[in-house]
């Protein structure tokens, strides 16, 4: 499963929501590709699922999953998960 995580400038938030989400995904067995965008890049990218946040998500297509915080992985995990769970599942 292909993840792409998404913020303004593609510099840091992004990067550091990647992380999270990969340790998400390594913690609860999923395999997921994660890899960070910057808006402009991730508009054309077709991937399994975006994640980013809610000021970001109406500039994007397919399958967009809002997370609160772009560090803290107690609501990443909350946000996420199941949207992950979900199309981890669909993509096998």
């Amino acid at each position: 499963m292909h993840i792409i995580t998404v913020c303004g400038n593609g510099i840091g938030s992004s990067l550091m929501l990647a992380g999270k989400v990969q340790e998400l995904c390594d913690a609860e067995g999923i395999k997921a590709e994660v890899e960070s965008m910057d808006l402009n890049a991730a508009s054309s990218a077709n991937p399994d699922m975006f994640i980013t946040v809610k000021e970001l998500a109406p500039e994007l297509h397919g399958n967009i999953v809002i997370v609160r915080s772009y560090v803290n992985s107690k609501k990443i995990r909350e946000d996420a998960l199941e949207a992950i769970k979900k199309a981890a599942a669909e993509a096998e």
